[in-house]
């Protein structure tokens, strides 16, 4: 396995990074402006990101996109229809089904879902309320019609690509807090100077940059093994590297939360909209320590 990214890939992270800077919520407040959103919208619909899959993106492409997207909390859907677009290519303003719900499904028409060897979509209806303010999901609504068939391994395949694309937004998710907590470090000021230069802060932040770096090692080969790795051998590096980073990015929103002191508890503290999207990913496709036969500690 080469680590390295090729120039594309550097130029397609680099892309992703820029817009979910420019027009990403910058805070909670931002979180209520339509406008933004649906400027962010048509960018994001102009990129043609969607339909990767379809495209021909491999699976690490899949992740660098969706990763960026996490640091930025970009709220207009991304990981659903990606997922939607590996499962059924060709079906347009769709999101995937998990666990009969729609979800990342704002703004979209149909969901799609597997069931034995079909592939199935239905209409879905009104947005629902959940702790994930950045991604809402949707109940499914209509009845559900064949649109195609998977094979073994197709499925297994696409089993690992849902495993790596929600980790690869816990790593996304848990960058951006990281950050939104060293920037808070260095400016606020207690006793004269930055709280980031006490050791109580400062090592955890540092412990935090560690588990971001492990994570995004563990995320890495997963993402190759999608494309590269038998589709059991590939499925088993994505339950190791979503249960890695799961950890990881909850304790990495958590110590932003704790950095911020009594602002971190606040509504206005953007810190907890990163922590609900972790907790959210980790749930999405979830997996259990019991399911890897080699222990993590």
């Amino acid at each position: 396995m080469d680590v390295r990214l090729t120039p594309e890939q550097r130029q397609l992270r680099s892309a992703a990074a820029r817009l979910a800077d420019d027009l990403g919520p910058g805070s909670v407040l931002d979180l209520d402006d339509t406008d933004r959103r649906a400027r962010l919208e048509k960018a994001v619909e102009a990129t043609g990101w969607r339909a990767l899959r379809s495209d021909g993106a491999s699976g690490v492409e899949v992740a660098l996109v969706v990763e960026e997207f996490g640091r930025g909390l970009v709220d207009v859907p991304l990981l659903g229809p990606v997922l939607a677009d590996d499962l059924a290519p060709g079906i347009s303003s769709a999101t995937v089904v998990v666990d009969g719900q729609a979800r990342d499904a704002r703004g979209l028409r149909q969901g799609v879902f597997a069931e034995g060897d079909r592939v199935l979509a239905a209409a879905l209806g009104p947005e629902l309320p959940g702790p994930d303010l950045t991604r809402p999901d949707a109940c499914v609504t209509g009845p559900p019609e064949p649109v195609g068939t998977l094979t073994g391994e197709v499925a297994a395949r696409r089993r690992a690509l849902g495993l790596v694309a929600t980790t690869a937004d816990l790593v996304g998710t848990a960058r951006g807090a990281h950050a939104l907590a060293v920037d808070h470090a260095k400016l606020r000021e207690q006793y004269g100077r930055p709280i980031g230069r006490h050791q109580a802060v400062a090592h955890p932040l540092a412990e935090g940059l560690a588990l971001i770096e492990g994570s995004v090692s563990v995320l890495r080969h997963a993402a190759w093994a999608v494309d590269e790795l038998p589709p059991e051998e590939a499925i088993r590096a994505a339950r190791i590297a979503k249960l890695y980073c799961a950890r990881a990015a909850r304790t990495v929103c958590e110590t932003a939360i704790q950095v911020h002191g009594g602002i971190g508890n606040t509504w206005d503290c953007l810190a907890h909209v990163h922590l609900r999207r972790a907790l959210t990913s980790t749930e999405l496709f979830p997996v259990r320590l019991e399911e890897i036969d080699r222990g993590l500690s």
